[in-house]
């Protein structure tokens, strides 16, 4: 039995704030908010209530009762036949832990940037603005350069997750609630620096009105409402199992309830500041509205590795403000990446294996298995497609557990217990309900988008799994993870859940 736990209530809210802001708030929510406006915005808090709140409820309350891995957990809840389930969870945010290690080599390779060229700026060195005149696509090359082949980029990587594991070795109170005591207020200081100087920017309020405007045609469009829940639950980590992992480590009367909304609230709250920072400083520093604009629905990367870049280089002090969202993009990232870490730690130490020895193979594994994406952004994007895809199944096992054991049970006994904020049972029963369709729907969506050319065979008849976006690849890679976890299940179940019986 473990005997690790977090300190206080605001030690677990700062730990489920570090794994829920991510790089993605600083990135694709802008982008989507800039797209599409008030509507998505109203839209992705609708889907905050419906899909991620109820689904973070599930996971912290398992967590907070069984106290071990999510494989243990749900492992105990399911029952010995569907151990697997877990396994797929675990290992399907794992996957994603390997490759996400890159985002974070990323975002220092970019902070690295910014602060070479305020140096330049300081020794009258040539600058971005200057590098942009003489090769417009000097950026474009920049980045293709950092995500393929760089072995600066793998060095980095590597880096970064040593750093990690040197925080985590020291346990979960004195490693990861301590990180994220500095990294989640300073991550809210940096945000609303750079929202300040952006709204109060020339033409800055046209990036806040864009933000805010509803179009009510947009309701009519199905795109808007997918891309609305899969922020919301990509963005609240509902369904990866990191929030299971850390209320593994509450205190034993945590209130569920409180704490998942504090977080939850809280991670939109970062979303929400970061596009009020990033599209007034869009609409700013363009030339036109429809500049603004375009700039705004531009591809993920290219808004915040090409296009924020370029955008700050052309006002006075921008390389400050590079260097201020780069910390804060890393920062983001770096937040997030811990926790997951700590999901293959949690798993180790379930199998008796000491703190400080499982993290060394984490940290050899993660190092081992990240390198790949960080050589190749093909290999990159297929992961993130194939695995980011998995979570919303990951979600759909998570909706499963708890129907299976019965929803009205299920709350009364595992969320209800040690809160004075009790929510209505037809809400939790109809949003658990409601969501096994769209889990469906999504998955279906995604895969039904048509980002390759041959999504399940390739011109000459083959099954086209090593296409970087297609179906074929999903397909396979979800059914190797499946049948092992399967196949293992009756030594998952001896190891994870009998042996660690209470």
């Amino acid at each position: 039995m473990q005997n690790e736990q977090f300190s206080n209530r605001w030690g677990i809210i700062l730990a489920s704030l570090g794994m829920a802001i991510g790089a993605g708030n600083l990135w694709r929510f802008p982008r989507l908010a800039g797209q599409y406006g008030g509507t998505f915005i109203i839209l992705w808090i609708v889907f905050l209530l419906v899909w991620s709140i109820p689904i973070l409820l599930a996971e912290f309350a398992i967590g907070k009762t069984y106290k071990q891995s999510v494989i243990g957990s749900m492992g105990k809840i399911l029952g010995k036949k569907w151990v697997w389930i877990g396994f797929f969870i675990t290992f399907c945010t794992l996957f994603i832990t390997f490759y996400y290690s890159v985002v974070t080599s990323w975002g220092l390779r970019y902070l690295g940037f910014s602060m070479q060229e305020i140096y330049n700026q300081w020794t009258h060195q040539p600058t971005l603005s200057d590098n942009l005149v003489q090769n417009p696509d000097f950026l474009k090359q920049y980045w293709d350069k950092i995500a393929n082949g760089s072995a600066w980029t793998i060095a980095t990587q590597i880096a970064m997750i040593l750093f990690a594991g040197s925080l985590l070795y020291r346990g979960v109170k004195d490693g990861l609630e301590t990180a994220n005591k500095v990294l989640i207020p300073s991550l809210f200081v940096l945000l609303f620096i750079i929202m300040a100087v952006s709204v109060s920017s020339p033409n800055g309020w046209k990036g806040l009105e864009y933000m805010f405007t509803i179009r009510l045609d947009l309701f009519l469009n199905p795109t808007v409402w997918i891309e609305a829940l899969s922020q919301s639950a990509w963005s609240t980590g509902a369904g990866w199992g990191l929030v299971m992992t850390i209320a593994s480590y509450s205190r034993e009367k945590e209130d569920v309830t409180l704490n998942t909304f504090i977080s939850c609230f809280g991670n939109n709250t970062a979303s929400l500041v970061s596009g009020m920072a990033i599209l007034p400083a869009v609409f700013a520093l363009a030339t036109t509205d429809q500049a603004a604009i375009a700039s705004l629905q531009a591809g993920n990367q290219a808004l915040t590795f090409i296009v924020i870049p370029q955008l700050f280089s052309q006002i006075t002090g921008g390389a400050y403000l590079s260097f201020i969202f780069f910390l804060a993009f890393f920062m983001a990232a770096f937040s997030s990446f811990l926790p997951m870490i700590e999901l293959f730690i949690k798993m180790l130490v379930d199998l008796d294996i000491s703190r400080k020895k499982a993290t060394l193979i984490s940290l050899f594994f993660c190092i081992l298995l990240g390198i790949p994406s960080a050589y190749s952004l093909d290999f990159f994007s297929n992961q993130d497609w194939v695995w980011g895809i998995g979570l919303i199944l990951s979600g759909f096992f998570m909706l499963v557990a708890v129907i299976k054991f019965g929803i009205f049970p299920f709350k009364k006994a595992f969320i209800d217990i040690d809160t004075d904020f009790k929510l209505p049972d037809l809400y939790f029963v109809s949003c658990i309900i409601v969501n096994v369709f769209l889990a469906i729907v999504l998955i279906y969506w995604w895969m039904s988008q048509g980002y390759s050319q041959y999504p399940w065979f390739d011109k000459n008849g083959n099954w086209n799994v090593l296409d970087v976006y297609s179906n074929a690849t999903i397909l396979t890679q979800w059914t190797m993870l499946l049948v092992l976890g399967v196949l293992l299940n009756g030594w998952l179940y001896k190891k994870f859940v009998r042996d660690n019986a209470n």
